[in-house]
């Protein structure tokens, strides 16, 4: 496995753009993000573009309904899942045709995902529980899902003549690990799950996803303190996560972040805002927090041009589409600035 295919300098973003447009979302990213473009999630289509209904669009021998209360495993594909299976295949088409028109084969492409824990929790069963409340349903859509990604990777490569990188969305994780989930009354809570069963079925994910792409694998969990340490003990080679979780942040979660970093594994720093700030940003202010948690830590500020990867805080389906042009272009510039900081940083 590749320890790193992205080049030093690049960034690139989450996943969620807004708008509806497969082909302008496409040609912006190739546009914007050259050096690590992903491929885009519009969630504003509606139902099956959204991060469940297009993981679920991947699901081999698995299908799901839309149910008032959300996804539902469903016996067969409905409309719904239809949908999803065709959304995601207009957007790849998009991308074939975005490359094709930049004339460019990115060192590097990464597709998005929901992780097996987010999709066990977003999705219920028949009878209304969650699928993570049931160890043989939840192994069984894991399985499903790595089939499916294997076929998914492979058209990916494909259309972009890239290596494929694969990023899984957690923003569940810390809700499943304290037992936050509702239940389906809304009365009372799923219980939790230990730390020791959460990162086992992480790590079975990943290292499927290594062994289907030969390239690292990178978790993004957008909460408030993410559980940055599980994921690498989990075997997550790259963490992405906001840089405004440091603010306020205790000396373990410092400590936790500068043992994961010292240990080798890359930081998918969320620097730029995902909506407009009330005041114009510089550059500089969204670097800062960067360096700033370098020197905190200790390290030597190589350290982002070697080991980090700048990012939008977490998804762009807010953003209008001006800012949101603003704010990739602000992480590329960041990401250049890693690499060779401006004079007076």
């Amino acid at each position: 496995m590749n320890e790193r295919v992205w080049p030093s300098g690049a960034a690139t973003a989450i996943g969620s753009m807004p708008g509806t447009d497969p082909a302008e979302a496409a040609a912006i990213v190739f546009g914007e993000l050259p050096d690590f473009p992903h491929l885009p999630e519009l969630p504003a289509r509606g139902v099956g573009a959204d991060m469940l209904g297009r993981t679920a669009a991947l699901l081999v021998d698995l299908a799901v309904d839309v149910v008032p209360s959300g996804y539902r495993v469903a016996a067969r594909p409905g409309h719904e899942h239809r949908r999803a299976v065709d959304l995601l295949r207009w957007d790849l088409d998009a991308l074939q045709e975005a490359r094709e028109k930049a004339g460019v084969t990115p060192p590097v492409f990464k597709v998005q995902l929901a992780g097996p824990w987010t999709l066990g929790a977003g999705i219920e069963l028949p009878r209304g529980h969650r699928v993570l409340t049931d160890h043989g349903a939840l192994r069984d859509f894991t399985s499903s899902l790595l089939d499916g990604l294997t076929g998914h990777v492979a058209e990916v490569q494909a259309r972009t003549g890239a290596p494929v990188v694969v990023q899984f969305d957690e923003p569940s994780l810390p809700a499943v690990l304290a037992g936050g989930l509702s239940t389906p009354s809304g009365y009372g809570n799923v219980s939790a799950v230990p730390e020791p069963e959460a990162r086992d079925l992480l790590a079975t994910v990943i290292d499927g996803a290594k062994a289907i792409t030969g390239q690292p694998v990178i978790l993004h969990c957008c909460a408030a303190k993410p559980p940055l340490g599980l994921l690498r003990e989990a075997g997550a080679d790259a963490l992405a996560f906001d840089l405004a979780a440091l603010d306020g942040a205790s000396a373990a979660f410092l400590d936790e972040i500068g043992e994961v970093w010292d240990g080798g594994a890359t930081l998918f720093l969320g620097a730029v805002p995902t909506t407009a700030p009330a005041s114009p940003l510089t550059l500089k202010d969204v670097g800062e927090p960067a360096f700033r948690l370098a020197d905190r830590l200790g390290f030597n500020r190589s350290v982002l041009a070697e080991r980090a990867v700048p990012t939008p805080a977490c998804g762009l389906v807010g953003a209008t589409p001006d800012w949101m042009r603003r704010a990739l272009a602000l992480s590329r510039d960041l990401g250049k600035a890693f690499v060779e900081p401006p004079e007076g940083w």
